[in-house]
């Protein structure tokens, strides 16, 4: 069955509508093997019910350029968003909200020299670009992952990267820190070491539930719960929440008969949620959609359903910066 078509299956009524949200993390690809996912898609998404007021891109190594030196070859997916920004924000409306801000991709083990990079994404972004992702997410083991087999092991620990991550700062650029749960100890050695940078923690820092993995959640739970404790410490850090129904998180979603309801992610996932809020207080925690990526999962309106449900537990000022404040503030909206 079509993807949308058994997303459809699960259809609920919308919770507090009304509710400003800003979604801090989605992406956007017109020249990769899968599907394309452009505007029109995401607005497809985000004209399900929920108030998104705004949104996010962050970098998915899309629309690169084909030519040209290597190190500048990202500045092309930034073109391909600068110019998708401008048009959200010539036709938003109602569930067609625009994009603020833009997240994008420099080598950071090219030392100083990444400064001519970062340049060049401040030109094509035309002051959307807020912040770098350069992906650590490192995973050797069957069944493979090539996007991330094919990165560098200890990553955040690399002097070249590490030369490269000291000029963020001085740029007025945030990190976007995408990992996995056997790497959070090397960010908080990163976090420790540049406290003048903020630091965005994507995605739960990847609790993985594949291959020598897969079925061990509760096992893994204990030390991924001390690990983000530990960097809950480092103020420069701020976490988003969101990407825990991707398919290396091994629960399986995208393997149902029918989607994910909202009750059923609240079920599964409440846990991890209450705990990073818990650690890092809703100053400094965002709900995210990581779509389409989360899609495989679950529908965009069931997803914001199950947020709005863990929002439950907080009061009106902290949903307010759960759904938006943070975000508006982290990324200089």
């Amino acid at each position: 069955m079509e993807r949308k078509h058994w997303l459809k299956q699960v259809v609920e009524d919308i919770i507090d509508p009304q509710r400003p949200i800003i979604d801090p993390h989605h992406h956007l690809w017109r020249d990769k093997t899968v599907d394309d996912y452009q505007l029109a898609d995401l607005w497809e998404d985000t004209d399900s019910g929920h108030n998104i007021i705004g949104t996010v891109f962050v970098e998915c190594s899309a629309d690169y350029r084909k030519e040209g030196p290597e190190a500048l070859r990202p500045v092309g997916e930034t073109d391909f968003v600068s110019a998708e920004a401008e048009i959200s924000l010539t036709e938003m409306a109602d569930g067609r909200p625009p994009i603020l801000g833009i997240v994008s991709h420099a080598n950071l083990r090219l030392g100083d020299a990444v400064e001519e990079v970062i340049g060049a994404h401040l030109d094509a972004g035309k002051g959307r670009v807020k912040g770098i992702r350069h992906s650590a997410a490192y995973y050797p083991d069957p069944p493979a992952v090539d996007r991330y087999a094919g990165r560098v092991k200890h990553l955040l620990l690399d002097s070249d990267f590490r030369r490269g991550f000291a000029k963020l700062a001085p740029a007025g650029m945030s990190f976007d820190a995408w990992l996995l749960h056997t790497q959070i100890r090397e960010l908080i050695d990163l976090a420790w070491t540049f406290p003048e940078t903020t630091i965005i923690f994507d995605h739960f820092g990847g609790p993985l539930g594949i291959g020598p993995y897969k079925g061990k959640q509760s096992e893994i739970y204990p030390r991924w719960k001390r690990d983000v404790a530990d960097l809950a410490e480092c103020d420069n850090v701020v976490a988003k929440l969101g990407g825990l129904a991707m398919m290396i998180n091994g629960w399986g979603w995208d393997e149902r008969e029918l989607p994910a309801s909202s009750d059923d992610i609240v079920r599964a996932h409440q846990d991890y949620y209450l705990h990073m809020i818990d650690c890092f207080g809703p100053r400094r925690c965002m709900f995210e959609s990581n779509f389409p990526v989360d899609k495989v999962s679950v529908s965009y309106a069931v997803l914001w359903n199950a947020f709005k449900k863990i929002g439950r537990r907080f009061n009106q000022e902290e949903n307010g910066l759960l759904f938006e404040g943070t975000a508006k503030r982290v990324y200089r909206l």
